[in-house]
């Protein structure tokens, strides 16, 4: 069976009983803090679990894209290494909320894997949580005599709080869970072993297949177990998995899911998989990678130095200094694949599709860059390596060209092994984990349980129409992080105040009780479906009566900018082309950031017709044409443009100014004539076919102009000509051109004659041509001079120093023969002599150079030199 009707059968058989089929989510999180990409199927359903929502229909089944890389499920070091785990995977799955429970999930379960794919029922193993007394919880009887039922019960294996029972954080919905193992062993093994032995053993052929969890409970603060109200069902079962036991392989990278694509990977490479274990796991590396980083950018993550980007870069250097490494591939290859990975998924996950071109420009890019730093690293690796006293490498220089250069350590170690040497592996670990520890500490937030004033069904949102509201604090719960200190989340009955979300920040403004005691709003944001306002101190009487006031302002400025994004993508789609899409924005009161596909700059002439082409929709007055709960298909219809890696549910938002129309949930201007003015500042380039451009409008715009008229103002008066001061400029430009082409010239000169002397001052030691002596020189000019000594002097040693602007340099030339000959390096020598000045340098064996800040050192630096050949 195929993978692509495995999934359909999966879909299908929850279709049959009453499931409505929903689409993926994006793997990217965009509108939860505590998450940066969805970990397992039940993260878009997180809002239905916590009560902060109502879903449409009260049973769900889906395929969901998951990755994980980071935080507590992190299985990125795992990958490649083994045949099961990996960093993308596909997580099928059937859910209720607050329907059906545990009988249906566990009968349904066994009948799909049973009937519908005729799975060996005595090839099946099944687990259910046996309790724990730290929480009070005993065994979970109702799921044993469920299964008891079904199966033998000596099939019926009890789990531990570790492996059966699941829980969505420190805090939070949870409960126990059975999961249903498989042994795909030959039948002789299973001769030698019980299956039920190695269930939860890491045994790569008895795995988990399905894990069905029963939230019944809520994880308070204190650690306490509540009861829910509602009890829901959450299975997820790993789609790779069942292909492996559908397919009768024994590794999931024999399935169809990666077969073409391996066999891609070695076509390009030239690499055969299956005869090396190293090949082997290069190629699994590599094929996992390619789907996890396709999928993140197709969904709006391009890689960067931070955040969610960071994670995705990590993977896909991972990748790439496997096949460096392994398949010996020294050019880009991996963007290749994206074309076999379109073909193949492209169906269940039209992104894919559609951001073909995207992914491979970004991943190309990606590569060539990486590459070029693994160059790198291997001259500053050498560098380390010649600096070395020993056979063992220090641990803080290794993590310095991993922290810094990105440099691989496993790669590091790989090469010290190869030339004799060790790692101090120890120190190396020791760096990291106090990077670890920095960065968790950064980042760590805990919230105490929320503190119930008054139960509210929703929590409206009225900020579209309202500044301004009487409101109440339906609930509110303290937070601490390292980062910001002690803060409050209140949330209210209905809010003015617009949360962070389609890239526009959160409101601020104040909260003002009947006594006229204020309370600043400093922040506001989404999570899990409550709109939260972020402050530094609580009102006195929380059950009080408040007047809700957004920073008008700021809200306006916003606006402003956001409304000048949607007018900005209608001119470039125009100017450019239809190709240009939104990948990303950012709006803040101050300005605007505006990223989108397009292949190369744009001119200075496009941007002015940009530029030009907004002005003349403000000129134009267009007023906000806004439809509420409309249809998301009859959106797309009227023209409606949807933003990629968005998720939008049945009923969406239109905003519309003339012929610009987007779905999007953010503040807008009432008339395009509010934003006053639209002014670029600059464009650039994020990636291979992303370019960002970064906006001003209204104040700012003013302000910027304004400043503008002033320093011309300033440059006509110095220039000392008010007709024509371009013309001053201009030809000031050229004089200075010239005059520096005259000055050139003289050193030139002058470092001639320096020449003549510093040969005529040589003197022979031990056989060396030696001299070490101080010039007028400059760090360009030092080095010319000694590469042409060098030439015309054999066996020279010499050692230059210099004072240039307060600053000392030095530099150090050995004959290159002369330098293997006695082992004598400039580089470590350079380094010895620069703490005279102060400073610091390197270089190669036979040149390099030091800068610092004492130029009284020289003359001891000089005096010293000459105790090297002495």
């Amino acid at each position: 069976m195929k993978s692509q009707e495995i999934r359909s059968k999966f879909l299908a058989f929850f279709e049959s009983k009453k499931h409505e089929i929903v689409p993926s989510a994006p793997m990217v999180i965009k509108d939860d803090p505590t998450l940066m990409f969805t970990n397992a199927g039940m993260n878009q359903f997180k809002e239905y679990f916590l009560g902060n929502a109502t879903p449409k229909s009260t049973r769900a089944t889906d395929t969901q894209k998951c990755l994980r890389v980071s935080g507590k499920h992190n299985d990125l070091e795992e990958v490649g290494k083994d045949t099961y785990h990996h960093t993308m995977f596909e997580m099928l799955g059937n859910w209720s909320f607050g329907d059906y429970f545990k009988k249906e999930a566990i009968e349904w379960a066994w009948e799909l894997l049973t009937k519908e794919f005729n799975i060996t029922p005595e090839n099946l193993y099944v687990t259910v949580f046996e309790g724990d007394k730290e929480d009070g919880l005993g065994l979970d009887q109702e799921a044993f005599d469920l299964w008891k039922a079904i199966v033998p019960e000596e099939r019926i294996l009890l789990g531990n709080k570790k492996d059966n029972f699941w829980e969505m954080g420190d805090q939070g919905p949870c409960g126990p869970a059975s999961e249903i193992h498989i042994d795909i062993r030959s039948e002789e093994e299973k001769a030698k072993i019980p299956g039920k032995d190695l269930v939860n053993q890491d045994h790569p052929l008895v795995v988990e297949i399905w894990n069905l969890v029963f939230i019944q409970f809520n994880r308070m603060a204190t650690g306490k177990l509540v009861e829910l109200p509602n009890k829901h069902i959450d299975t997820g079962m790993g789609f790779e998995r069942l292909c492996m036991v559908m397919q009768g392989t024994q590794s999931n990278y024999d399935t169809d899911v990666f077969t073409p694509l391996i066999r891609e990977i070695q076509a390009i490479t030239n690499s055969t998989y299956g005869k090396s274990e190293e090949i082997d796991i290069a190629i699994r590396v590599i094929a996992d990678h390619v789907r996890a980083v396709s999928f993140a950018i197709a969904d709006g993550q391009l890689p960067s130095n931070n955040g969610a980007g960071y994670v995705i870069r990590r993977i896909l250097r991972r990748a790439i200094r496997y096949g460096f490494t392994f398949l010996n591939t020294k050019e880009p290859f991996i963007y290749k694949l994206v074309a076999t990975l379109s073909k193949q998924m492209g169906e269940a996950f039209p992104e894919l599709k559609k951001q073909k071109n995207l992914c491979e420009n970004v991943i190309k890019e990606e590569e060539n860059s990486f590459l070029r730093t693994l160059d790198q690293g291997l001259i500053l690796l050498d560098s380390i390596i010649e600096s070395t006293k020993g056979e063992e490498v220090s641990g803080k220089k290794a993590f310095e060209l991993y922290d810094t250069y990105g440099f691989p350590i496993d790669l590091t170690a790989l090469i010290l092994e190869e030339k004799g040497l060790s790692l101090d592996q120890a120190t190396f670990e020791a760096e990291l984990q106090k990077q670890k520890e920095r960065s968790r500490s950064a980042a760590q937030m805990k919230a105490d349980d929320w503190q119930i004033l008054f139960e509210d069904e929703e929590e409206e949102f009225i900020g579209y129409d309202h500044l301004e509201a009487n409101v109440k604090i339906a609930k509110y719960r303290k937070v601490e992080s390292k980062k910001e200190g002690e803060l409050y989340q209140l949330v209210f009955n209905l809010t003015p105040f617009y949360p962070e979300g389609g890239g526009q920040v959160g409101d601020k403004g104040y909260l003002e009780a009947a006594n006229g005691n204020v309370t600043y709003v400093i922040d506001t944001k989404k999570e899990n479906n409550l709109i939260i306002h972020i402050t530094k101190t609580l009102p006195v009487d929380l059950t009080g009566k408040f007047r809700a006031v957004v920073d008008e302002k700021q809200r306006k400025r916003s606006a402003a900018n956001h409304s000048a994004t949607h007018l900005m993508h209608q001119a470039l789609r125009n100017i450019l082309g239809t190709h240009v899409e939104q990948k990303g924005s950012m709006v803040h009161s101050g300005y605007l950031r505006f990223d989108f596909s397009h292949f190369s700059k744009v001119s200075t002439e496009e941007l002015k017709e940009v530029e030009d082409f907004v002005n003349a929709r403000i000129r134009e007055q267009l007023p906000l044409q806004e439809q509420r709960n409309i249809a998301y298909d009859q959106a797309i219809e009227q023209g409606a443009i949807a933003l990629f890696g968005e998720k939008y549910g049945d009923a969406v938002r239109t905003i519309r100014f003339g012929e610009s129309m987007e779905l999007c949930g953010g503040t807008h201007v009432p008339n395009t004539t509010d934003i006053w003015h639209f002014k670029i500042l600059s464009e650039g380039a994020v990636a291979s076919g992303v370019r960002r451009i970064e906006a001003i409008t209204g104040d700012a715009a003013k302000d910027f102009l304004t400043q503008q008229s002033e320093s011309f103002n300033e440059l006509k008066s110095l220039v000392k000509n008010t007709k024509n001061p371009l013309k001053i400029v201009s030809d000031l430009q050229e004089e200075n051109t010239q005059l520096k082409k005259e000055i050139e010239q003289l050193k030139k000169e002058k470092a001639g004659n320096v020449k003549g002397d510093l040969k005529a001052a040589l003197t022979e030691v031990n056989g060396v041509q030696f001299l070490a002596k101080e010039v007028d020189l400059d760090a360009g000019a030092m080095k010319d001079l000694s590469f042409q000594l060098g030439g015309e002097v054999e066996n020279l040693f010499m050692v230059l120093g210099s004072q240039q602007n307060g600053k000392a340099l030095l530099s150090i030339y050995i004959d290159k023969s002369l330098a293997e000959e006695k082992g004598l390096n400039a580089g470590q020598m350079v380094r010895e002599l620069g703490k005279h000045i102060q400073g610091g340098g390197g270089g190669q064996a036979f040149f390099a150079t030091a800068g610092g800040k004492n130029p009284e050192g020289i003359k001891i630096a000089l005096t010293e030199a000459k105790n090297y050949i002495a």
